[in-house]
């Protein structure tokens, strides 16, 4: 998984969404949609020409309101011109150009990033004419498209994927990579302080694959790791400090070169939209993730605080519910060696090989157990399973019925092999191939 990022600005109305969700699309047929993600999504992961990259539409980010909106678009330009790897410009050759386009349009001339003008809407010879006013912009990649029909989207993405280069996905130090995310002011700056330490002597910085994340070699009480930090990098003025889609590119930029992610949440606040959107990414991604409920110190708590905590945090989790959570205060330093020992045996689970002997018998076991529902007057049998060599545990099943395995017993082979083969808080991928 390449760690580019492309971001679609705009002002509202142009059509942001539709592309977003064009761009999504071309990948459906490959990864089945989580459930659990909202329609709105604000960003998520396409594929062009075998190239893999991640999209962020900002039109989810902006709150109604007229002066501030436009200043909150503004900044989000700048944001996207500096975080963002590329950046998809979008107008609408119905309105033609506008002052808030012009204004955007200054910006990303002079950003040192590649910038895509995309004219949307073009769906007419008439309107094919009207769309060349937008050449007196001056920005050179100029497209012309419709974003409802999808003609002209091959166009862009085909100069898009250019720039991608594939990235291996291995780690050149051959250590577990962790990163920290979660939204603003949850204590992520804190964890990182209170398991570094200040003991700079056996903690050296490494220089990150990309200038926007620090790397922390951590040595210590023989426990060794990369801890990925987002959380103090490059302290921006204030104002983009509380932006959560500046948070958000953040996030998703440590999210690829982690192996684990340490979710982290308010105690006090429980878990929001935002916070499942991102573990739902996590999850597309194949990362280990370990919920950290931080700040637990400031709760009011009687016998089954945690419990019901952890009951209801799972529920909003589903299907996806076998994560490891852990209670902590990263002020108060409370237990935060279990967070490192949880992410290393989270790491171990990622990483396990389980010997195709095992496997077979102990899965075939199961599946005698609780045979797959026959479809069509056919019985369903699963003859053979193997595990495939991926980053994160992926299993074949060989079948007589592959395409008639429906989701409910995908759940159930998929519970039984976490539970028979301890892959705690990694997310499994399981296949059904023609025997």
């Amino acid at each position: 998984m390449s760690g580019f990022t492309l971001a679609i600005v705009g002002r509202p109305n142009v059509g942001k969404s539709t592309f977003f969700n064009r761009l999504l699309e071309q990948r459906k047929a490959i990864v089945e949609d989580t459930p659990g993600v909202t329609r709105d999504r604000q960003y998520g992961i396409s594929e062009w020409n075998g190239k893999t990259f991640n999209v962020i539409d900002t039109g989810g980010f902006v709150q109604d309101g007229v002066d501030v909106f436009e200043k909150e678009i503004r900044q989000q330009v700048m944001i996207a011109v500096e975080e963002a790897n590329a950046i998809v410009f979008m107008c609408d050759v119905t309105t033609g150009i506008t002052a808030l386009d012009e204004a955007m349009a200054d910006v990303l001339r002079s950003a040192k990033k590649p910038v895509f003008l995309v004219v949307n809407k073009v769906d007419n010879s008439e309107r094919q004419i009207d769309a060349t006013e937008f050449y007196s912009m001056g920005i050179e990649k100029t497209y012309f498209l419709s974003s409802m029909s999808g003609s002209g989207t091959g166009e862009v993405l085909d100069d898009i994927a250019e720039l991608i280069e594939v990235s291996a996905e291995q780690h050149q130090e051959g250590l577990p990579h962790f990163a920290i995310i979660g939204q603003p002011n949850v204590g992520k700056s804190s964890l990182l302080n209170a398991l570094v330490g200040t003991e700079r002597t056996i903690v050296s910085d490494i220089a990150g694959t990309t200038r926007d994340t620090i790397h922390t070699h951590y040595n210590l009480f023989q426990k060794e790791f990369i801890l990925i930090d987002t959380a103090g990098i490059r302290r921006k003025t204030k104002v983009h400090e509380d932006l959560e889609f500046y948070s958000v590119i953040r996030a998703i930029k440590a999210m690829d070169e982690a192996d684990i992610c340490l979710m982290m949440i308010d105690a006090e606040k429980g878990i929001t939209q935002q916070d499942l959107n991102i573990f739902s990414l996590a999850v597309k991604k194949g990362k280990g993730i370990v919920f950290l409920v931080n700040k637990w110190d400031l709760v009011a708590k009687s016998t089954n605080t945690a419990k019901d905590f952890e009951k209801n945090l799972k529920e909003r989790l589903a299907p996806f519910k076998d994560v490891p959570v852990l209670f902590i205060s990263a002020k108060e330093k409370t237990r935060i060696f279990k967070v490192i020992e949880t992410a290393l045996q989270v790491y171990e689970n990622r990483n396990r090989k389980i010997p195709t002997s095992q496997l077979n018998e102990v899965m075939l076991k199961v599946i005698e157990a609780y045979h797959p529902p026959v479809v069509r007057g056919n019985s369903v049998k699963i003859k053979f399973i193997t595990q495939l060599p991926t980053a994160v545990p992926s299993f074949a099943f060989f079948t007589n019925y592959p395409d008639d395995i429906k989701t409910p017993y995908k759940n159930y082979l998929e519970n039984k092999l976490r539970e028979m083969f301890k892959l705690n808080g990694v997310p499994v991928r399981i296949f059904f191939r023609k025997k």
